[in-house]
């Protein structure tokens, strides 16, 4: 679909008569990793569900290593996807990067958000703060028999174009950032796989995501939101420690923080879908 210039892979979910959701995913990710039935629960809730692939992602127009668009372009990315379908506004529900979107959106057009769940996110906080890590654990993965490979989750160490090994890396990207509940080997393959088959170049868009990053900053902005404001937080994110949504709970005015016990950095697992929907959908 024509988005913002570009063209956008988008699916939606549920009843168009029902209020919008828009899901959005974290830096380089395509709406793969927002799992089918989550979203079809999100819809038996009484949701129009929409996820998409930002650019360079998914089936969404790709774009080689070194381009030149940022945080702001993803934005209106996602701000195009709801002119797209002919929604004004929408509940706005983000992940990491995702959740930083969801964030700029709010302070820069208000109009277009109903509320926002941010999930594993951050305000950006400043230079006194416990950094985000620049690199996790490393992490042995075997990309074919007999072989292993150092991976270093944040970097770009293996070879992308490889089916084999990027599957793995992204597996093992997966567990090194997630805790106690992420899904099991056969789960995990399927999902990256996926990725994988629907991706045209995935050195390029995680190159491209981080260059781009988040934007100007928008942390001293956020005391103007003022919709109903969810923060879901892993109780074992290291990308993002504790002080990261709690400051967040204490810059939006009225936000509800609701700890995700045993969750890392990570796609909420099935374990915890319960209490994430539920937080979601405003159900006790």
């Amino acid at each position: 679909m024509p988005v913002n210039g570009i063209q956008v892979c988008l699916e939606t979910f549920g009843e168009r008569t029902d209020p919008p959701l828009l899901l959005l995913a974290g830096e380089a990710s395509s709406m793969d990793w927002w799992d089918d039935e989550f979203c079809r629960r999100l819809a038996a809730g009484g949701r129009f569900v929409i996820r998409y692939d930002h650019r360079d992602t998914g089936r969404s127009t790709s774009f080689p290593s070194g381009a030149e668009y940022s945080g702001v372009d993803l934005m209106n990315d996602a701000l195009g996807v709801l002119d797209a379908l002919g929604v004004p506004a929408a509940h706005l529900v983000g992940l990491s990067l995702g959740g930083a979107l969801a964030q700029r959106i709010a302070v820069e057009h208000p109009d277009r958000v109903l509320s926002l769940a941010l999930i594993s996110t951050s305000a950006g906080l400043g230079p006194d703060a416990t950094p985000v890590l620049a690199g996790m654990t490393a992490v042995a993965v075997r990309a074919a028999p007999g072989t292993e490979v150092r991976v270093q989750p944040t970097t770009d160490e293996v070879d992308w174009s490889n089916r084999r090994a990027a599957v793995a890396c992204l597996i093992a990207e997966i567990r090194a950032r997630g805790g106690p509940f992420t899904p099991d080997e056969p789960q995990l393959r399927r999902l990256a796989e996926r990725i994988f088959d629907r991706s045209a170049d995935l050195a390029a868009a995680r190159l491209n995501h981080r260059k781009a990053g988040y934007g100007p900053p928008v942390r001293e902005r956020l005391r103007a939101i003022t919709v109903p404001t969810l923060i879901l937080h892993g109780t074992l994110d290291q990308r993002f420690p504790a002080e990261h949504p709690r400051e967040l709970a204490r810059v939006i005015p009225g936000s509800r923080l609701v700890w995700l016990e045993g969750v890392g950095h990570e796609m909420p697992p099935r374990a915890v879908w319960d209490q994430v929907l539920g937080a979601i959908l405003g159900e006790p």
